[in-house]
């Protein structure tokens, strides 16, 4: 018997189509086969809706795939590759895909030059993360099909961040973002996720996707002695890491802010403001 999807976040289906692969899976009137593209802008917000007014849930950066399940009036109803999230983009932020990446962006931010000088003006920003294929390297500049960036600015794609709490100690100061997940705004989970998978370990996008899937609970009591550097911190809604014993790095929209404050404060604060008490705290493996 065909089941209804559970998660519209993760599912690509909807009244009127599915993906191809949900045949059999979940009920629709037309399966499509999902066309591959690219995002080519620095940044692009995927929201719930074709309609920017309706919110961001997500962002997808510079040089990273997508697969396309339909396009209608300039927006592409599309599937992160990064982490299946599923949504709307304005299909001009996409192009076909270019060669498979060889390096990423490990800069919090960098600058895409039409070429390999840095007195030309840039075509555009690139942001941490960000996927690209390196043609050459000319002097200080790496040299892209898109143009040269500045080749310190860069890391192999294989590498990885030995300490994902130091990958999100950089973010410290950046905005807070709803549905951001980049050093130009982040929210809570998309700092979270944003440093594990620099880390090597790919996660999931939202505060309760991250729950279940970041181990299993630690104690939670009144002193949390236990905690150390790494353990992730939930609520409803909300998430954490740990920096040590008694400090916790979150991005808030109290201070709307990347923030460093002691557990103690920011769990009283969330108990009588905003989430309530903690949910689990969780120490990934």
């Amino acid at each position: 018997m065909r089941r209804k999807p559970t998660d519209r976040r993760l599912t690509p289906a909807r009244a009127d189509l599915a993906a191809a692969h949900l045949v059999g899976v979940v009920a629709a009137p037309r399966y499509v086969e999902a066309r591959v593209m690219q995002v080519c802008e620095s940044v692009v917000n995927v929201g719930p809706a074709p309609d920017p007014t309706r919110g961001i849930d997500t962002q997808a950066i510079f040089g990273e795939r997508v697969f396309v399940y339909d396009e209608a009036e300039g927006w592409a109803w599309v599937q992160l590759e990064r982490d299946d999230y599923v949504g709307y983009l304005p299909r001009a932020a996409l192009r076909a895909p270019m060669r498979a990446a060889t390096h990423r962006v490990d800069a919090m931010r960098t600058f895409l030059y039409p070429g390999p000088s840095i007195k030309l003006p840039p075509v555009m920003p690139l942001l941490l993360g960000s996927p690209v294929h390196v043609l050459d390297v000319r002097g200080d500049f790496a040299i892209t099909a898109e143009g040269a960036i500045f080749a310190t600015h860069l890391a192999p794609l294989g590498y990885v961040a030995s300490d994902y709490v130091a990958t999100a100690e950089r973010f410290l100061g950046v905005p807070y973002l709803w549905g951001g997940r980049t050093s130009q705004g982040t929210d809570c989970s998309g700092l979270v996720q944003t440093a594990m998978r620099l880390a090597g370990r790919p996660a999931p996008r939202d505060s309760d996707m991250l729950e279940a899937w970041a181990g299993e609970p630690l104690p939670i009591d009144d002193r949390l002695a236990h905690l150390r550097r790494g353990d992730l911190v939930f609520w409803k809604g909300h998430v954490g890491l740990m920096q040590d014993r008694e400090r916790l790095l979150h991005a808030n929209g109290t201070h709307m802010l990347v923030v460093s404050e002691p557990l103690a404060e920011a769990r009283q604060r969330i108990l009588e403001k905003t989430f309530g008490p903690i949910t689990s705290i969780r120490r990934p493996a």
